[in-house]
């Protein structure tokens, strides 16, 4: 295709997306993503409008005989869009349309939507949401296939335990391009397919241009009685340790506090399944610590909840907590809220969801490890954190360990009803380190991985499932996982991400991409 812009004819009653060259002023910024660690120099990169725009510029690089990457337009913390190998990006970044589909009573998300601007939409049109996310311009597209979780989970599930259907442009053994609509209804000849993008990760089975949304209890044909709704309000809290006031023992106290108050708090049932925590452990470097917490408050003693928690939290580590003044971590400054306070659910999320200037930072290079727990850490790996977070040529303040609140009712889900197969953790946390010059990337990665490595030494350098420990999230990928030189496991890639639900993942490529046409360096492999 030539260097140029080039349109084709309307499809859908949409103008259809044009193709981006080399010589088109727009391809630099189009070449690379999220992650400026990683590039591509494709033929061209072609903007989708519409689900038969999709299908149409499938078809083309599939005549083309073209290695396609799929891009939803949001974050991507590996290199699944932007490789060498990359000759074309099928990009659905236009296609952001949020609405309600009267035929299915669901509501319909396009591919190429961001979280915020979904949350507003269904919030202002139906007072619904879906429990996602909390960071504004994450893509719809990789974060539902993923799994999706936010600060609403622990109440009301992952993302895809409400999602009804999917629809997919996929390529046959023939190379016969056509879309398919999978959902979860028992009798559906594609369901398997709705199964796969409910946790198997993105750019593995084809290129989704829609999702549709139900909560598995609606009832009834009013929109506004088919998805969950959020809080009215909710009651805020953020936080800091200063690191000037900590040493090894308060650290350990107060780590030990957050892991510890989590594995007590979450089943199903607990009373705090309304409370969700954010506790940023940066490197000393930043300053300090920060935690960033929310609860319903409309469910009866919320402030009780949150006054619980945060002694919990607080209790014996003998470092008094003050306003954040200071980021917390890939948030924002968030003085004044070490007094909680009461703020309409959209005002919240907004405020948090806007306020990140660390992972939203177009310039910046990372690297990024997940993990999966299910009990407390240990000594030794406290003992590790503090190592690394306190080295003296350690002076990068954009560095840290998210630990994320997990459970609730994320567990009241069998691991294999949906592809996301970790369904008992406690919280699930990532390592985290951000910079901009490449000739700072040895540094960076080596220090990263040897945190990681060193963390889980006792199960050969990655969180292998077993009692501590449940793997890995596919929306925070690493390659590492699949080198032996830092998995020493013996436990596969697959096995981290998906335990036992990878056979099933394997037979929907087998059955839906049989020629393995849609690819990357972490894409689930045909049986």
């Amino acid at each position: 295709m030539p260097g140029a812009a080039n349109a084709t004819p309307a499809v859908d009653g949409r103008p259809a997306g044009t193709a981006i060259g080399p010589d088109d002023p727009r391809y630099p910024e189009l070449m690379t993503g999220n992650n400026q660690r990683y590039t591509a120099r494709p033929d061209y990169v072609r903007l989708i409008t519409s689900p038969a725009d999709a299908e149409r510029a499938v078809r083309d690089a599939v005549a083309r005989g073209k290695r396609v990457s799929l891009r939803g337009g949001g974050h991507c913390f590996a290199d699944f869009v932007c490789h060498p190998e990359t000759e074309v990006i099928l990009d659905v970044s236009p296609m952001t349309g949020v609405g309600y589909d009267p035929t299915r009573h669901a509501f319909v998300v396009e591919a190429g939507a961001r979280l915020m601007n979904v949350y507003e939409a269904l919030f202002k049109g139906w007072n619904v949401t879906i429990p996602g996310g909390i960071c504004y311009s994450v893509g719809v597209a990789g974060h539902i296939s993923g799994g999706g979780y936010g600060l609403l989970s622990r109440a009301h599930g992952l993302t895809v335990d409400h999602l009804y259907a999917v629809e997919v442009v996929v390529v046959d053994r023939d190379r016969k391009v056509r879309r398919v609509i999978a959902s979860r209804e028992p009798d559906d000849p594609n369901r398997d397919l709705w199964w796969a993008h409910t946790g198997g990760g993105g750019g593995s089975f084809g290129l989704i241009t829609r999702y549709w949304f139900r909560s598995p209890d609606a009832r009834g044909t009013n929109p506004s009685d088919q998805l969950l709704s959020p809080p009215s309000k909710v009651l805020v809290s953020a936080i800091e340790f200063a690191w000037d006031e900590m040493d090894r023992t308060s650290f350990a106290k107060l780590v030990g506090n957050f892991t510890s108050w989590h594995l007590a708090n979450s089943a199903p049932d607990s009373p705090f399944v309304s409370l969700s925590s954010l506790f940023n452990v940066s490197a000393k470097a930043h300053g300090g610590l920060g935690m960033f917490t929310q609860v319903d408050a409309t469910v009866p003693n919320a402030r009780r909840l949150l006054a619980d928690y945060l002694a919990a939290i607080t209790d014996g580590v003998g470092v008094t907590p003050r306003s954040a003044s200071r980021s917390i971590g890939e948030i924002g400054p968030m003085p004044g809220y070490d007094v909680p306070r009461e703020l309409p659910w959209l005002q919240a999320t907004r405020l948090v969801g806007t306020n990140n200037p660390t992972i939203t930072n177009p310039t910046s290079r990372g690297a990024h490890k997940s993990a999966y727990m299910l009990g407390e850490f240990s000594p030794e790996q406290i003992a590790t954190l503090f190592d690394y977070m306190t080295r003296p040529d350690f002076t990068n303040p954009d560095t840290m360990l998210v630990l994320f609140s997990s459970g609730g009712r994320v567990n009241a889900v069998p691991e294999h009803a949906t592809a996301n197969a970790q369904r008992s953790s406690t919280f699930k946390m990532c390592f985290q380190t951000f910079w901009e010059r490449p000739e700072e990337d040895e540094f960076y990665l080596t220090w990263l991985r040897g945190l990681y490595s060193d963390f889980f030494a006792e199960t050969g350098g990655v969180p292998v499932p077993d009692t501590r420990a449940d793997g890995c999230y596919i929306n925070y990928p690493d390659n590492d996982m699949a080198d032996p030189t830092q998995n020493r496991s013996g436990v596969s890639w697959q096995h981290l991400y998906f335990k036992g639900n990878y056979p099933r993942l394997r037979e929907v490529k087998r059955r839906y991409d049989p020629t393995d046409y849609f690819r990357h360096s972490m894409s689930v492999k045909s049986a």
